[in-house]
């Protein structure tokens, strides 16, 4: 992402522990040269062409799936269409990774709103199809998008 918010996602994620990735997004390929991306108004469709030019990297050949966990990983995305996030979601990071008081509470709140930023987006949809991307057990809303590019390798 390019701007203010790539540059906040920046400082955000080595407030994290995740140091100074130079990955900022997240989103799901669904097919039809569309992909589901979060964002502030809502996840929404966008066409794979809004990233031409820029460097992606798939996690086909890194995520061994089957066609049935695929399915359901796209249909988990499209439903998430529409789904907001705030800053509140960033904030129930920041608390996790400092262990502040009240953590858990910011934790449900997010939750029960459904807002899900870039990457807990991705995580859920997989979640969604049983698949569960990190051994660790975390919370969808813990991952960011410099975890999911470590996954990759």
């Amino acid at each position: 992402m390019h701007g203010t918010a790539g540059a906040l996602i920046h400082v955000g994620q080595w407030l994290n522990g995740d140091g100074f990735a130079d990955v900022e997004h997240a989103f799901v390929l669904v097919g039809d040269d569309e992909l589901v991306e979060a964002e502030p108004g809502g996840a929404r469709l966008t066409p794979v062409s809004a990233y031409d030019g820029r460097q992606v990297r798939w996690s086909s050949g890194h995520i061994q799936l089957t066609s049935d966990q695929r399915a359901a990983i796209v249909a988990a995305a499209r439903g998430y269409l529409g789904v907001p996030y705030s800053f509140l979601d960033y904030a129930a990071l920041a608390a996790h990774r400092f262990r502040l008081p009240g953590s858990g509470s910011l934790k449900d709140y997010v939750g029960d709103t459904r807002h899900q930023i870039c990457s807990q987006l991705v995580d859920q949809c997989y979640q969604d199809a049983g698949v569960h991307l990190f051994r660790d057990g975390r919370w969808p809303g813990y991952v960011t998008p410099a975890d999911l590019d470590n996954l990759l390798g």
